[in-house]
């Protein structure tokens, strides 16, 4: 009898602890983990991306992937709320990253300001000018803060998370323009 009410309480135990991750909160805890990871899937959509980058070369990719990695392992959140709305759900969350978008602005002020550095008779050395804006990146210390909205539905029992728009992914990477 002892072993059937051990069971008993084991299943319950696993069951109830599968609901407790099974929450709105913790499905955007899990997603934003694989980021401060650096998780495969997290990394081969940054490897995906980078292959569509055609301005940059080998060693600017790598660069680039190198200075995204921090950046993911640097995130910082702070869940602010959590709303369920029948089988819908969204997770108001803060997030604390790099200020990369300044970093651009300030990169290309700078190109503007400095020309005679970055053309040679009107055209542009696209590989010395990217090579300066990763310089400047990697050189980025400002933090900024961001709230990213992030929408859940409920599908078979199971919260799941929606697609990013594209400026929550910008806001995760650090350079969303306000």
């Amino acid at each position: 009898m002892k072993k059937f009410l051990l069971a008993i309480a084991v299943v319950f135990l696993l069951v109830g602890c599968d609901n407790m991750m099974n929450t709105p909160t913790k499905k955007v805890e899990e997603f934003l983990s694989k980021y401060q990871t650096n998780a495969s899937e997290v990394m081969e959509d940054l490897d995906t991306t980078l292959l569509d980058e055609n301005e940059l070369n080998d060693e600017q990719k790598e660069k680039y992937k190198e200075l995204m990695k921090e950046q993911y392992k640097n995130l910082k959140y702070e869940i602010k709320e959590e709303k369920i709305d029948g089988n819908e759900a969204t997770v108001t969350t803060e997030i604390e990253v790099n200020d990369f978008n300044s970093s651009l602005k300030e990169s290309n002020d700078y190109l503007e300001q400095n020309r005679d550095e970055f053309y040679n008779d009107d055209v542009l050395d696209v590989v010395k000018y990217l090579d300066y804006k990763l310089d400047q990146l990697t050189k980025k210390k400002d933090k900024i803060k961001y709230t990213i909205d992030f929408k859940l539905k409920k599908e078979k029992n199971e919260w799941k998370l929606e697609e990013l728009s594209r400026e929550d992914l910008e806001k995760i990477h650090g350079f969303y323009e306000n």
